[in-house]
């Protein structure tokens, strides 16, 4: 599947996941970070947020699409040289000039099969001591979404990983971490309804199974799932991990 987002639209949408990002945010111990990673940093409303949040620290925005970075770029252009960019895809080795104190990150990992895999490349490039905070979605998150799209044949089933705590918990501690928290939060989220939720489900959520489609029948796909939840409503669930690297 294509890394590629359509960031400028991401920008514009993604309400949720920046008020998110601001909670993931508020878990970090700010003492002794100088050096930060936002692991999957999307258009960089987040990264804003934890560049305000750490103003003497510098933030590495890593993501795996070109385009998303090109967005983030401009939005935190203000920050100059506090931030650094970085293209790379989280299921592969993470190469980094130098290791961070903390990695942050909001709505990502579930797009990343292979948890144990992703732990063990993040616990790589983070000091001993450093922090991992992150939030993603977990079991049983959009479960209405994940039925609506098995009932029009779903192309990619599975492709999300809606992981259990305690499987993360296993995962983390495999990987070396240690004072590892990991729980579940629904965060049910209402939207307008319409041509607004569309375009969120699209771009979002839908993403992988819209670029299956040809352009043509790519907006009815879309209708259709959103014809088959119960309105504008997202049933998110959210999967928080807080953890220190051993």
């Amino acid at each position: 599947m294509s890394r590629e987002w359509d960031a400028a639209t991401y920008d514009r949408v993604a309400d949720p996941q920046a008020r998110w990002g601001a909670d993931v945010i508020a878990r970090l111990d700010p003492r002794g970070v100088g050096r930060v990673l936002d692991a999957g940093c999307g258009s960089g409303r987040v990264t804003e947020q934890l560049l305000e949040r750490l103003p003497e620290a510098h933030v590495v925005a890593l993501d795996g699409s070109g385009r998303m970075l090109e967005e983030a770029a401009r939005r935190l252009a203000p920050f100059g040289s506090r931030v650094s960019f970085v293209c790379a895809d989280l299921r592969e080795p993470v190469l980094l000039d130098e290791p961070v104190d903390a990695i942050v990150s909001t709505a990502t990992f579930h797009w990343v099969p292979d948890h144990a895999g992703l732990f063990r490349r993040l616990a790589a490039v983070l000091r001993p001591g450093g922090q991992l905070v992150a939030q993603y979605g977990g079991r049983g998150n959009i479960a209405s979404v994940v039925r609506a799209v098995a009932e029009l044949g779903d192309p990619i089933p599975g492709r999300w990983t809606y992981a259990e705590p305690e499987d993360e918990r296993r995962c983390l501690a495999d990987a070396g971490f240690v004072d590892v928290q990991a729980w579940l939060h629904p965060e049910p989220t209402s939207f307008e309804a319409g041509e607004s939720f569309e375009t969120f489900l699209a771009t979002v959520v839908l993403r992988e199974h819209v670029a299956l489609l040809p352009e043509q029948d790519r907006a009815a796909f879309v209708h259709a799932v959103a014809s088959r939840l119960p309105g504008p409503f997202l049933d998110y669930v959210r999967l928080n991990v807080v953890a220190r690297r051993g």
